[in-house]
């Protein structure tokens, strides 16, 4: 099958106790149209997603990707997904796209259709962009105010901002602001001066010697790549900590990273205008295992 890919789901509740899910995913032509008119959940954003990568035909951190899709529905409200059937749409639909190099495979689930009987759920494989140059080179950040201080997401679960959602407008002008200030990328922050993530990763920083990103909570996603950077360093011997970050920490860091699942590790070489230290090697030799990952 070549790429675009998509692979519409049949939603099948998440307490089922069926073992055969064939029959329940429809493969669609990448120039036929995949979604109704009325689907108006998702044209308000009103869904969850991930993306996950797939590197010479291995799918990359199927459960970190499952589990916080499940997390996402449930803080959005949405039908708990099945676990068991996103297992095996991710694996129908890697056993059909080309073996050979990087691509990146988003499955969403929204609330579906306005007054619909089921959520709409479905699988788009794509050739990921050539992240190549700026693994090796490393990218320009700036920090932007996310708007709101520590702990307003418990305080206000309702603004949904644990859940990896569809609404991803604000996460994509913070990236155009970066462009506009001559950067790559953003690092936002809280208004009383704490390290959140990126628009589309987290935030690994070392600090005297140590691998810190801050805390998961109910403002900050638990990155999947982030989990198996820190994987990697343990195994190295390397401490790794959760934790509060401040933005004075983040300026006087050994070195940052911005970490996802397509695009991997970058180096952070430019902070806010300024030079800021990086480790090449270091960096080289985490994208390495990265890509040599077999799950």
């Amino acid at each position: 099958m070549r790429l675009p890919f998509t692979l519409l789901i049949d939603p099948v509740p998440a307490d089922s106790l069926r073992q055969n899910f064939d029959g329940t995913f429809h493969e669609m032509e990448s120039s036929a149209p995949a979604l109704r008119v009325g689907e108006l959940s998702t044209q308000r954003g009103d869904g969850v997603f991930e993306t996950l990568a797939v590197v010479n035909g291995h799918p990359q951190e199927v459960e970190p990707h499952v589990s916080r899709l499940r997390n996402s529905a449930r803080i959005c409200e949405l039908p708990a997904p099945n676990a068991e059937q996103w297992r095996a749409a991710i694996a129908y639909a890697v056993a059909r796209i080309p073996q050979q190099g990087e691509i990146a495979l988003k499955f969403v689930l929204s609330r579906g259709v306005e007054h619909g009987p089921a959520p709409t759920a479905w699988l788009h494989a794509s050739a990921a962009a050539d992240f190549s140059g700026v693994r090796a080179s490393g990218v320009r950040a700036i920090t932007l105010d996310r708007g709101y201080p520590r702990g307003v997401a418990e305080r206000a679960p309702w603004l949904l901002m644990g859940a990896k959602t569809l609404s991803y407008a604000v996460n994509m002008a913070a990236i155009r602001e970066a462009h506009r200030r001559g950067a790559d990328d953003t690092i936002f922050l809280t208004t009383d001066g704490y390290v959140l993530e990126g628009p589309t990763s987290s935030v690994v920083l070392r600090i005297n010697g140590e691998y810190v990103t801050p805390a998961p909570s109910g403002a900050i996603l638990h990155g999947t790549t982030q989990q198996s950077m820190f994987d990697y360093l343990r195994a190295r011997g390397e401490r790794v900590d959760y934790r509060d970050v401040t933005i004075g920490e983040l300026r006087q860091a050994d070195a940052a990273w911005l970490v996802s699942s397509v695009r991997l590790a970058v180096s952070v070489v430019v902070l806010d205008g300024g030079p800021f230290p990086a480790d090449h090697p270091l960096t080289s030799a985490l994208n390495a295992y990265l890509l040599a990952r077999t799950a």
